[in-house]
This record gives C-alpha cells, structure tokens and sequence, in this order.
C-alpha cells in the first residue's frame, strides 16, 4: 500500500499503527482488512473533511493550517520527532537541519582517553548512525569488544541484527532492536531534510535490509526514536542480569558524535554487579601467548 507521495507514505504508516479500539473507535460487528485506522476515521479524530484529509495524504494540499496540522498530529498521536518530520515533509524550506556530510567518523583521541579514564563506569562513544567510535574497557565487558572487530563492523545496529551476542546481551531484545532501527529512520530523515542524502547511511541500511528480515520488518514500520536517556536490561555471563540506566551527552566540538555512559541505582543488586563487572573491568589485561 503506497501513496506515492512522501506525505502520504508517513501518515499511513502512523494511521496503520493505531489501533481502532486506542481511540475509542472499536466495532465488533465490522471486520477490517488490513490493520490501523481508515482515512475517514482519522478525518473524525482531526475534524476536518475525508476529502481534505485524502488530499492531505496525496500530497495535493497547498498551505496547511497551524490549526489542522496540530489537529491531525493529535488525532495519529505523533511524538516530536514525528510532528518535526511531517512538517519538514509538508515545508521542507522552513526546517533547517544540519548536513551530515560535516561529520567525522572518527573520535578524537582525547575523548578515547576521556572514556578510558572513566573505568569502571561503562562509556561508549556513538558516531551519528550508531557507529561504535570508542569503547571502554568495562563497555566491551557489557556489551561487546567492538575494538576486536573489523573497522566496517563496528555499529551498534549492525550488531543487533547479524550478532547473536546481542540477543544475549539484551534480554529485551525485541523491544531495544526497534529503537535502534527508529534511530537510523531519524538519521535517514535528517538528512534527507537537509538536502543532503548519506551514502553510508543508505548502504548500511540495505545491508541490514538484505541480511535480516526483522530489520527490513522494522524499518518498513517507520518509527521515529531519539536515544537521550532510559533504562536497559543486560545480561553477562559472569554477574548476571542487569538493570541499568543511560544518559546520553552529545559532544558539541564533534557533531554527530555522542557519549553513552551506564550506571546503576544505589544500593540496587543490579549496582552490585555493575560493580563485580568494573572489577573484571580493572584488572590487568591477560597477554595472548
């Protein structure tokens, strides 16, 4: 199902993952052939006329209201990232996003030192399409040794999906696997906003497509995630399961560049094995031979 219009593609994708019943629309007695909400449902919610709204879908609609807009962002309840998106794709000259093409790859050595010295607290430092650019010790212990693996191999989606470590690592796998894909949705929106397509991005993204069913499932789904701040369950073999929380703080010297950082709550067990994971952390590497 496609509209052939941007616009249109994005608003069936959010009308297609409300379900009728979440806003009060449910009815027993009529059986519905594919999933979401009808475009005549979505009129309702919004207030305005199915043929404003089917319009609005067909990308056919000149000036859209700051009034309407609003009403149709509520009606599909849309997050921020998704009412910017939708408005970039209804103006796109009045949404200013930053070309990606300034972005480097690649961490500067004193944020590697930076992270190191922030043993045994687990840091990771993220490239703007979730590139692993540096890991510490005590990272590599909780998720994997990403300094191990091939330069072209170091991304945190990439191992979602073709690592079986990850699955491990994550014991809610199949609810972080989507953010990770919602993540690289919103990098590929950023910078089609901005005029300026990436390669990279787009290489990466058919790789994964090709090589995992669950990611082109979940990339077809469209959805829009900001990775600021939350709680993560972990596992590792040697302490155990693990509920820890991130914070995000974005490097504004590096553009695109952003550092994880992973802690516990006070007096939780799960401080307690992040704890016995620092100390394994600390310890003198073992020479190979």
């Amino acid at each position: 199902m496609t509209s052939g219009s941007p616009v249109g593609e994005f608003l069936m994708s959010r009308r297609a993952a409300i379900e009728p019943e979440d806003v009060g629309l449910a009815d027993p007695s009529r059986r519905r052939r594919v999933p979401g909400l009808r475009r005549e449902e979505v009129a309702v919610l919004a207030g305005v006329s199915v043929d404003y709204y089917t319009k609005l879908e067909q990308g056919r609609v000149g000036t859209v209201s700051e009034q309407v807009l609003d009403a149709v962002e509520t009606a599909l309840r849309l997050g921020r990232l998704e009412r910017l998106h939708l408005r970039s794709l209804l103006n796109p000259s009045g949404i200013h996003t930053r070309t990606v093409r300034s972005i480097t790859r690649r961490a500067r050595p004193e944020l590697i030192s930076m992270i190191n010295a922030l043993d045994p607290v687990p840091a990771v430092i993220h490239g703007p399409h979730l590139e692993v650019l540096g890991i510490n010790r005590a990272g590599a212990l909780l998720l994997d040794d990403f300094q191990a693996m091939p330069v072209a191999e170091r991304n945190m989606a990439r191992w979602m999906f073709l690592s079986p470590r990850a699955r491990v690592v994550y014991r809610n796998w199949a609810e972080i696997a989507p953010q990770m894909v919602a993540v690289l949705r919103a990098a590929a929106i950023s910078a089609g906003a901005a005029g300026d397509p990436d390669d990279h991005l787009a290489g990466l993204v058919a790789e994964l497509a090709t090589a995992s069913w669950e990611f082109a499932a979940m990339w077809a789904d469209y959805r829009l995630f900001e990775h600021t701040h939350g709680i993560k369950e972990f596992f590792h073999e040697a302490v155990g399961p693990m509920s820890l929380r991130y914070e995000t703080l974005a490097l504004p010297g590096d553009p695109g560049q952003t550092v994880i950082l992973y802690t516990a709550p006070p007096a939780s067990p799960s401080e307690r094995r992040l704890l016995e994971l620092g100390e394994l952390a600390l310890r003198p590497p073992v020479a190979a031979g």
